[in-house]
């Protein structure tokens, strides 16, 4: 298997290297031109995907206690090399508006575990897990075309709410690493199985969904929602149902304007059901997000605010668990509310004579917000660690369509008395279609 995985690897790099790039939003099977009108893609069989290498130092401590003690944890300092997303897509078409399409996704270079005899224990075979990571299958749906304004798309997609959701190509945000204030409170890319209905007319997009409800027992003080969509089983847990929607306009030249929205029942998601009787655990999220690309100026606004009822008593359900269960055990917020501003500007517009005139250099600079539990209970204690800022600058070359380098300075800023978190990255990326 990890040989399968190592040459799928292989073939997507290799394409990533020697083909053309074509933007981002592949998976909807055709493009969407700057005034919301689709463009049907010709090709039968579609070979893309998209990938990152991220290079990162961080100038604090990354001792678990540092929120506890921050006094304690002052100094210090660490690093890491990182694979956070490779993605290998496919798609065919059958005809007569019968699509197919899939996604595979390595996080953190994949995992691995090998089998090993243990000399010291009379010969016994062990497993031992090499190495760290995830592979997952992100998408895989089947679609059904009846007219520019009316798909239907049967599997496992993505949930398009908020703006990374919708928008998570390497190529598609200025930041090294995907933006923090939202991927940190909502699952990211968030991707669920169920029914999606969408379609196009001019200057408008749409899309309406109908998916199993998020897992309440895996919520958390740090991260609200976040883990809810993952299902640590071989299946997914839908004793609850959730609905989710996403329209976006584009009316105004260089302008996208998008709203979205979530809600459902996460409470009893779980093999442990019978823990959360009479509880609903309700998840209402509503974004807005907008991004303008005229004039050499490239930029992005997104604000996510959610709701979830009875938070206090999934908290404790979720604190009285067994310790092998998958739940962090922790308080969970009320409400949480992220977001963030980004503005970058293409200074190679400044030489309009350059021989390579398709090449992009954006300066940028990026001030955002996010709490895991902005809003509490009144019978919980809030953290007050989990109120942050980050405050980061930086560069995106983009020496051809779909291929990005980026150097970024990012800063973490809390109350006192925690210490500020800045890091240096760098990365590189890319995302496209391949060929047929």
């Amino acid at each position: 298997m990890r040989k399968i995985f190592s040459l799928a690897l292989l073939i997507v790099l290799f394409f990533a290297c020697f083909s053309p790039g074509v933007s981002a939003q592949y998976a909807d099977e055709s493009k969407v031109d700057e005034t919301g009108s689709l463009v049907v893609a010709k090709r039968r069989f579609q070979l893309g995907g998209y990938g990152e290498a991220v290079f990162q130092r961080m100038f604090y401590s990354d001792n678990i206690e540092r929120y506890k003690y921050p006094e304690r944890h002052t100094d210090g300092n660490h690093g890491r090399f990182d694979l956070p997303h490779v993605v290998l897509y496919m798609s065919y078409d059958f005809g007569k508006g019968w699509k197919m399409s899939t996604e595979i996704e390595f996080e953190h270079g994949g995992t691995g575990t090998t089998y090993e005899i243990e000399n010291s224990e009379t010969g016994e075979y062990e497993t031992e897990i090499e190495k760290g990571g995830e592979v997952a299958l992100e998408q895989f749906w089947i679609e059904k075309r009846f007219a520019n304004t009316a798909h239907l798309r049967v599997g496992h997609v993505i949930v398009p709410v908020g703006l990374t959701n919708m928008y998570h190509m390497p190529t598609e945000f200025f930041s090294v690493l995907r933006p923090e204030e939202e991927a940190m409170i909502l699952p990211c890319t968030w991707h669920e199985t169920g029914l999606s209905f969408w379609g196009q007319i001019p200057h408008w997009r749409y899309e309406a969904m109908f998916i199993a409800g998020l897992d309440a027992e895996r919520f958390n003080n740090a991260n609200w929602i976040n883990g809810g969509s993952v299902t640590p089983y071989e299946f997914k847990i839908a004793n609850r149902y959730a609905g989710a929607f996403r329209i976006d306009n584009y009316s105004v030249k260089g302008l996208r304007l998008g709203l979205s929205g979530y809600y459902g029942y996460s409470a009893g998601n779980s093999l442990k059901q019978d823990r959360y009787k009479d509880v609903d655990g309700a998840v209402s999220i509503g974004a807005f997000d907008a991004v303008y690309d005229d004039h050499h100026v490239l930029a992005r606004a997104n604000v996510v605010y959610g709701h979830l009822d009875d938070s206090y008593k999934i908290s404790m359900i979720n604190k009285k668990m067994p310790n092998a269960s998958p739940s962090p055990g922790t308080d969970v917020g009320s409400g949480a509310l992220a977001w963030y501003v980004e503005a970058g500007y293409d200074i190679l517009s400044f030489f309009p004579d350059r021989k390579n005139k398709g090449d992009k250099f954006y300066v940028y600079g990026h001030y955002g917000f996010y709490d895991s539990m902005y809003e509490t209970s009144t019978k919980i204690t809030p953290k007050s660690w989990t109120e942050k800022r980050i405050i980061s600058g930086g560069i995106n070359y983009f020496p051809m369509k779909g291929l990005v380098v980026k150097a970024e300075y990012a800063m973490r800023k809390f109350k006192t008395p925690y210490n500020g978190e800045p890091t240096i990255s760098l990365g590189v990326g890319y995302s496209g279609l391949f060929g047929y």
